[in-house]
């Protein structure tokens, strides 16, 4: 999963040229300052790659997701919530994952098709990842990092985990797979309208 950004880098460097040294404090250098998911991009399940900065500027909701998994009609419920506030500014990236119960046997074309007939979903659908282990997109290990709270409620647990990230492109709140879509509401609501007011991280 490639970087779309240079990463901050945290330190003051000398440079000798000549005999002349120029110091130079990187970290004055703000603009290369990204400390959000839009230096991340991912495959979706169209072929295309998806640059998360795509979604600057908007309210993003991120769920791995499974079509096997009990929670499956979770995602009538996210295409709801898409529907009611895409016009303003909301989106959702579904992640497919078979890591949890091996949920999600599909894959590539098989499963857009499976989401398309099924489930009738217009949100972004990517490819099937990984969200645990040393082969985690990149996404989710800043989800999980920036997850407050013990280490141990920082690992995802189960299919349907949800993120809210918010117009900056920062996690502000993370919620069970048990969360039904429609109680999300008042907190996507609260990003869209009035992002002064924090959003309370879930515990999972």
């Amino acid at each position: 999963m490639e970087l779309l950004y240079p990463r901050r880098l945290g330190m003051a460097n000398e440079i000798d040229t000549c005999g002349l040294k120029i110091k130079s404090n990187l970290l004055a250098l703000d603009v290369l300052i990204m400390d959000n998911i839009y230096r991340y991009s991912i495959d979706l399940l169209n072929g295309k790659k998806l640059p998360m900065s795509t979604f600057e500027g908007k309210t993003l909701l991120i769920v791995n997701i499974a079509s096997k998994c009990s929670f499956a009609n979770q995602v009538a419920g996210l295409e709801s919530l898409y529907k009611e506030y895409k016009k303003d500014s909301f989106e959702i990236l579904a992640v497919p994952c078979d890591q949890f119960g091996h949920s999600e046997p599909l894959s590539g074309e098989p499963l857009l098709d499976s989401y398309n007939k099924y489930f009738t979903a217009s949100f972004y659908i990517s490819q099937k990842h990984h969200v645990l282990g040393p082969d985690a997109h990149p996404i989710f290990n800043y989800l999980k990092t920036h997850t407050r709270g013990i280490v141990q409620n920082r690992a995802i647990k189960w299919n349907f985990t949800k993120f809210l990230v918010n117009s900056k492109g920062e996690l502000v709140a993370r919620y069970a797979p048990r969360t039904k879509p429609e109680s999300l509401k008042t907190a996507i609501e609260s990003q869209l309208y009035d992002e002064s007011r924090l959003v309370q991280l879930a515990k999972v």
